[in-house]
């Protein structure tokens, strides 16, 4: 794979601004959500795209079963929506009021049994895919919680918050194993009273030796939107902080999302005044080692199942699909 050739190979519109997306785990589709409150299934080869309406507010997270058949979202009206995804006009089978205020990530265990939720009212909470049953709850954030992972030992469970806190769970105990200091990541402004930044986006090496957290700095004027990108990578087994990703010349740019190619390359998408782009970093340096620009800001993006494509949706109303290679 030569990263410098990448290219987009698909652009598809739609009618509102797009907030996130996730392709099926075939490959075969991408599911986005947008500003309207609904989500969109968009088949690659034809272009056709089914809208879903169930949701009050905004969806801030998407995830799909394992098997591919139900995708699980998550929205700012606090609840959690099981759909009959592959079905040719996709059904809400469940309806979950799960959060008391905004859902902000979702993550499935490697088994696939249950789906991890966190948002705003600092509670992590654990379902069961199939039946939809709270399995567990906790406390322990002080803000609130905008991502979460599975560890791929299936024992552990991260979170991170606007305070810049990536806590490591045991899945067993439900106790902190280790905090990571992602203050970097946070900024509190005194004079417009904001707390701003936070842990966007977590990503875990494909070796498990690191795991990674994503989000802003330098946050100067928050509300203007001036800060710019930055992607922290930590060592798992001690929480140290081995490398500061910064990436000069984006200003107003924040890290949505970060994916760990096979390779252990990382691929981070930004998007802010400045634009959008797939910036990507490697463990030997600190600064990006290729950027590719994006027609419009991103806010989101996934990889497919053959690690040489990567689906992002944009402020523009476009969902976007970029080849990784020639």
């Amino acid at each position: 794979m030569d990263i410098k050739q990448s290219h987009i190979i698909q652009d598809l519109a739609y009618e509102r601004p797009l907030l996130r997306c996730r392709f099926s785990p075939d490959g075969k589709t991408v599911t986005s959500s947008s500003e309207d409150s609904t989500l969109q299934r968009w088949n690659l080869e034809s272009g056709e795209k089914v809208v879903l309406k169930a949701h009050d507010s905004w969806v801030q997270a998407l995830q799909y079963a394992a098997d591919g058949n139900t995708l699980v979202s998550g929205g700012c009206d606090g609840r959690l929506i099981w759909w009959s995804i592959t079905e040719a006009a996709p059904q809400a089978i469940r309806t979950i009021d799960a959060h008391a205020g905004w859902i902000r990530a979702l993550a499935i265990s490697p088994d696939g049994n249950q789906l991890a939720s966190v948002g705003n009212d600092l509670v992590v909470r654990l379902w069961d895919m199939a039946g939809g049953e709270k399995v567990a709850e906790w406390g322990g954030h002080e803000k609130h919680i905008y991502s979460v992972a599975f560890h791929p030992d299936g024992t552990h469970l991260l979170t991170g918050d606007l305070a810049g806190k990536l806590h490591q769970w045991n899945l067993q105990t439900k106790q902190i194993v280790r905090t990571f200091d992602a203050a970097p990541l946070h900024t509190y402004e005194g004079g417009q009273r904001v707390d701003f930044g936070g842990v966007r986006s977590i990503a875990i090496s494909p070796d498990q030796s690191q795991f990674l957290a994503g989000g802003l700095h330098k946050a100067t004027n928050p509300l203007g939107a001036v800060h710019e990108p930055l992607v922290l990578r930590f060592n798992s087994a001690d929480g140290q902080l081995l490398k500061s990703h910064v990436c000069d010349g984006i200003p107003g740019g924040v890290v949505w999302r970060i994916m760990n190619l096979p390779d252990a390359t990382t691929i981070a998408v930004c998007g802010g005044s400045s634009g959008g782009f797939l910036l990507f970093f490697n463990n030997d340096q600190e600064k990006d080692i290729h950027r590719f620009q994006l027609p419009a800001l991103a806010r989101d993006c996934d990889f497919h199942a053959d690690n040489d494509r990567v689906a992002t949706v944009h402020h523009d109303h476009h969902l976007r699909i970029t080849k990784l290679s020639q």
